[in-house]
This record gives structure tokens, C-alpha cells and sequence, in this order.
């Protein structure tokens, strides 16, 4: 069966808690939610679910079996089962992959309109190099002359372009393919990482992006009765940041060693600044787990702040960039046009 997204995670964990809450147990919880199954794929897996949990009694086996949820729902539900804080865990974890959700869905909004807009003007001046500038070039030898200089060697590239088609067809391609790679593998998700550490306003979305995910998890595992050291053990396998990985096991030797966690997560880099003192205040009254909550929001807005900020620079930025080379690559035969012209 084809993994839940994190949408259908949150709209699954939000059903079951609602369930859970009004004193009707898991397995009659998931005849209900059968009953209601909008699409087969849907009820296909809620037949699988309720099935194994008729068998084992247990959420966490069959959702293990089922193998439609990630490694870190499914410790956490097997913490609930454990706790008797099920439903507790469950809203928890809704409100966990609804801000998953809103993370990818920031990230991909950010990347997508650039990446339109580049594909746009480029198809705007290779247009102008194959078709337009050959036109003018025609005009040009029936005045008695020819493009010259700058708009004959753009004429000349629009002309190898035209000519080679073939080839630059396989280079995007390839291209594309690299984007694929980048995008849908671990190793191209890590190289493509590694050169996004490169740019500061892209590694500071990536520090936010890690930060926002350990808040959030460890406000669940927190809230959920576990300690520290083992909330941690938990919030470690819900990073794919190998930087804010190495600043976590620092917390985590910080911790082992009897240091406060307000100071170890300061010490080692996690938290800096407001949250520091955030994550202090939360550890001496007692109420780490709700300042966890509050640092995750907090670094969900910095995120979408940002991401906003980068869009309304770069907006504006490839419009003016287009209309530039747009407005070159014109000027660059209609000025000798004109003076051809006015010398007739």
C-alpha cells in the first residue's frame, strides 16, 4: 500500500483521536471511518487496518503491517498504547503533520513560481534568437546591409540553437532528470542540501525547517509523558538534516551528562537567542512541553516570513531581468534599423 502523505497522516490521526475521545474504542473507530471511506484506495487500507486490529488488539501492530505511516508515528502511537494517552498522541500528532504540511508546502511554493518564471523567459529569448532576429536579419539585406556586432553574434546563437536542437533537447533532459534525481532520492536530496548550505538566506530556511520539526516533536513526546533524554531518541529519527543532527547528538552527550536540557540545547546550537531563553523559562516552570509548542509555531512563522520576503524580492527581480534582456536583444537591430532609415 502507497504511504499516506502528510495530509491524509493528519486528517487519519484527527479522526482517530476524535474517536478515541468520545469513549469509542480504536476498532470500532475504524468501522465507523470504513463506513465513511471516500475513495477504495481508502477503504482498502482501513479493511487491511481493521483486520490486523481485530487480530492484535493493537494500532501500532497493525499500522506497522499496514506500513502507510512513518517510523516516528508510528513510536509515538506505540507511546500512547503504552501511556494510555492515545488520543492524546493522536491530536498531537494531527497537529504535528498539519505543520509538516505547511513546511512542504511553503518550500515547494517558494521554489515552484521561480522556477516557472525562469522557464518562461528562457522560452521568450530563445523565441527572439531562432525566429525573431533571422526576420530583421532579412530586412537588413534588403536595405544593403546586415546585423553586425552584438546582434549578429546573438543571430549566430539563435542560429546554433535552431541547428542543434537535437542536443539541447537532450540537455534538458538531462536536466530534468538531475532535477528528479535532486528531488525524489536521498543522495540527490542530500547533494542538493549540501549546495543549499552554500547560500545563507537558504541555510537559514533549512536551520528554521529543522528547528520548527524538533520543537514540534519534542512538544508531542514531551506532552506525552517521556522525558528529555528519550523525547530526543524519538525527535532524532524525524530529522533528515545532517548539520541539526550533529547539533542534536551534542544535546542529547549534553543531557546524558547531567547538564540542564535548557543549557544543553543552548550549548549546542539547537536554540539561540529568544528561544533560548523560551526553552529556560519552560524548564524551570515545568512547562517545556507547551514552550516547545510555541517555538515550533514561532519558527513556522520566521519560516513563511521569510520564504515571503525571498518571493517579493524575486518576483520583481526576474520580471526586470526579462524585460532587460528582452529590451537588449531589440535594441540591438532596431538602433541600427533606425539609423539605416533616417539615412535613406
Amino acid at each position: 500500500m502507497k504511504p499516506f502523505s502528510n495530509t491524509e497522516l493528519s486528517s487519519f490521526c484527527g479522526q482517530t483521536a476524535l474517536v478515541l475521545r468520545a469513549g469509542i474504542s480504536a476498532i470500532e473507530g475504524l468501522s465507523i471511518m470504513l463506513e465513511d471511506a471516500a475513495s477504495p484506495e481508502e477503504k482498502e487500507v482501513l479493511e487491511a487496518l481493521l483486520s490486523e486490529m481485530q487480530e492484535t488488539g493493537s494500532l501500532y501492530l497493525s499500522l506497522e503491517k499496514a506500513g502507510i505511516c512513518p517510523a516516528y508515528m508510528l513510536h509515538m502511537v506505540q507511546i500512547g498504547e503504552e501511556t494510555g494517552t492515545l488520543d492524546e498522541v493522536m491530536e498531537a500528532l494531527k497537529n504535528h503533520y498539519e505543520r509538516e504540511e505547511s513546511i512542504r508546502r511553503s518550500i515547494r511554493g517558494s521554489i515552484t513560481y521561480p522556477l516557472i518564471m525562469t522557464g518562461m523567459m528562457a522560452a521568450v529569448i530563445v523565441v527572439l534568437l531562432v525566429k525573431v532576429l533571422p526576420i530583421f536579419n532579412q530586412v537588413f539585406i534588403q536595405l544593403g546591409s546586415e546585423l553586425t556586432g552584438f546582434s549578429r553574434a546573438l543571430m549566430q546563437a539563435g542560429t546554433a540553437i535552431s541547428r542543434y536542437s537535437a542536443v539541447f533537447i537532450v540537455l534538458l533532459l538531462v536536466l530534468a532528470g538531475f532535477a528528479i534525481f535532486g528531488t525524489r532520492t536521498a543522495s540527490g536530496k542530500k547533494m542538493f542540501r549540501s549546495l543549499g548550505y552554500r547560500l545563507k538566506p537558504i541555510r537559514t530556511i533549512y536551520e528554521n525547517t529543522a528547528a520548527c520539526r524538533f520543537a514540534s516533536g519534542m512538544a508531542l513526546t514531551l506532552s506525552s509523558g517521556l522525558n528529555p533524554e528519550r523525547s530526543m531518541e524519538l525527535v532524532t529519527a524525524l530529522n533528515d538534516d545532517p548539520v541539526f543532527q550533529e547539533k542534536i547528538s551534542r544535546c542529547q552527550e549534553a543531557v546524558n551528562q547531567g547538564e540542564d536540557i535548557s543549557q544543553a540545547l543552548f550549548s549546542s546550537g539547537m536554540f539561540t537567542g529568544v528561544y533560548a531563553r523560551m526553552a529556560s523559562i519552560g524548564a524551570k516552570t515545568g512547562s517545556m512541553d507547551q514552550v516547545m509548542e510555541q517555538i515550533a509555531d514561532l519558527c513556522q512563522d520566521d519560516i513563511d516570513t521569510r520564504m515571503n520576503n525571498m518571493l517579493a524580492v524575486l518576483e520583481p527581480t526576474l520580471v526586470i531581468l526579462l524585460s532587460l534582456i528582452v529590451g537588449v536583444i531589440l535594441l540591438s537591430v532596431m538602433l541600427p534599423l533606425m539609423g539605416i532609415m533616417s539615412g535613406i
